[in-house]
């Protein structure tokens, strides 16, 4: 019956008649197609993907596999971020922290996320090596929350798997390894997982494999970060943290939240260029070297001022953009600062996220909490632990709602100069401009100009950056971008491009 009307209709009305041919055939033409790749799988995202920049390549390329999966730059600096945790452990892991500075186009406006592994009140009783209470992976579900576009859970599988199944070790961590390997080692849980045969630290190339890690990526995988900080997982955490002279408890778990705060923004030309703000007070270092730069002063003489205006801060404390041009004394050297470890993303939209972790000391506490994975950060503020020199940037231009480029800096005391001296290096690198590409459009991206700065020339050891830059903008032309990672470390920068 039905069939006689949609062919009546089709005869009396010939405009149906494909429509009806469609109904009659069960809309096979529609049908999906089962080979095509889905949101989430990397393939998806066709052309130009934007680009990642970090000291691990292994985060580098779980970043950029999140872009071409249909991720958004907070994605995949959260999947990037992730990774750190189980390839360069030593700087980035579950029981520390860090910062990252967020551009987000729609928003016009760039905020910082401020997740520093948290300080204690005081020594917890019989905690001979007093951990920081863990903020890194609610720092990155909070990145994920202003700017996530894949699900959080999907991208924790990649560093999940990589701690159950094994990665290759890097030139970065062997190197953070034969530093500190005989202290390290001492500890039962750091030996079974850094040791080699003979007890030797394991070098480039070796298997690292963490299966109580990747069990514990598993859980706030299921269970959600939360879980981490007042759930059955917060308890383990806790009493396998007393185990290993650590001390935290829930209720301090509990309460530890990350912040999202306004960045110290400061004016270069038609741009603006955010700063991670204290306590991140690695940004205003940066930000005092980006301005000292800018008047002329050398890059061993701008990395000195910035250095020097975080210590007035921290002694005295006061407005953080006052000091960036006030006077103040000389720095007259610090006790080594903790390491730290960065990473940057831009996506084909122009979000970017420019972030620094650390653990306050190369592994942290140098104890892993049993049964967990969970190297634990060093508490600052107790002992001679003091917290590092964070130090991100982002520029960008608000009316356009662009991106022009993300640096961040490792380095202890050279950090700061580290972010800065790349990016005062990128904006003195000016195109002609060129015509804004219309959302949705398919760029072909050509290779880095090679008339690109050498953006590290100058950084003092033992500084480490990692840059993006857009001389055109994003949206923009994706031609003139470039990625790069410091000659001098053992990082990768990609430009990722899908054909």
């Amino acid at each position: 019956m039905g069939g006689k009307v949609a062919r009546k209709a089709a005869a009396s009305h010939p405009a149906l008649a494909a429509v009806a041919a469609l109904a009659l055939s069960g809309c096979s033409a529609f049908a999906p197609d089962p080979n095509a790749l889905q949101p989430g799988q990397a393939g998806f995202v066709r052309g130009f993907l934007g680009g990642a920049v970090s000291d691990d390549p292994r985060a580098a390329l779980v970043a950029r596999n999140t872009l071409s999966a249909g991720g958004s730059a907070a994605d995949a600096a959260v999947a990037g971020g992730l990774m750190l945790t189980v390839t360069q452990p030593s700087r980035a892991a579950l029981g520390g922290g860090g910062a990252c500075l967020l551009f987000a186009p729609r928003r016009a406006e760039a905020e910082a996320i401020l997740f520093l592994p948290g300080a204690r009140e005081a020594t917890p009783p019989g905690a001979d090596r007093p951990a920081a209470v863990p903020l890194m992976a609610r720092g990155l579900f909070a990145l994920h929350a202003r700017g996530g576009a894949r699900p959080f859970e999907e991208l924790i599988a990649p560093a999940e798997q990589a701690a159950r199944f094994g990665v290759e070790v890097s030139r970065a961590l062997a190197t953070d390894l034969a530093a500190v390997a005989g202290p390290l080692l001492a500890d039962p849980g750091a030996a079974a997982i850094f040791a080699g045969p003979g007890g030797q630290p394991l070098t480039a190339g070796a298997t690292l494999v963490q299966p109580d890690l990747g069990t514990t990526l598993g859980a706030l995988r299921t269970s959600g970060v939360g879980d981490l900080h007042q759930g059955a997982l917060a308890r383990r955490v806790a009493d396998a943290s007393i185990a290993a002279g650590g001390g935290l408890t829930v209720a301090e778990m509990r309460a530890a939240v990350p912040r999202v705060a306004a960045p110290m923004i400061l004016r270069a030309g038609n741009d603006s260029v955010a700063f991670l703000p204290p306590p991140a007070d690695g940004g205003l270092a940066a930000a005092a070297a980006f301005t000292a730069l800018a008047a002329g002063a050398t890059a061993d003489a701008a990395s000195l001022r910035g250095v020097a205006v975080a210590r007035a801060w921290r002694e005295r404390g006061g407005d953080p953009m006052a000091l960036v041009t006030a006077e103040v004394p000389a720095d007259q050297g610090w006790p080594v600062l903790p390491a730290s470890t960065t990473l940057v993303v831009v996506d084909r939209d122009g979000m970017a996220v420019s972030c620094a972790f650390t653990m306050n000391n190369l592994f942290g506490t140098g104890r892993v909490a049993p049964g967990t994975g969970i190297l634990l950060a060093a508490a600052p503020g107790i002992g001679q632990v003091q917290p590092p020199l964070l130090s991100a940037a982002i520029a960008f231009n608000a009316p356009l709602r662009t991106f022009r480029a993300a640096t961040a800096g490792s380095g202890q005391q050279a950090a700061p100069i580290a972010a800065a001296l790349p990016m005062a290096a990128a904006l003195r690198f000016n195109l002609p401009p060129a015509p804004r590409i219309v959302p949705g459009a398919v760029p072909t991206p050509a290779a880095p100009s090679p008339q690109a700065p050498d953006l590290f020339a100058g950084v003092p050891n033992p500084g480490r950056g990692n840059a993006l830059s857009c001389p055109r903008y994003l949206p923009g032309d994706p031609n003139s971008c470039f990625f790069e990672t410091d000659p001098r470390g053992a990082g990768l920068a990609i430009g990722a491009v899908d054909r």
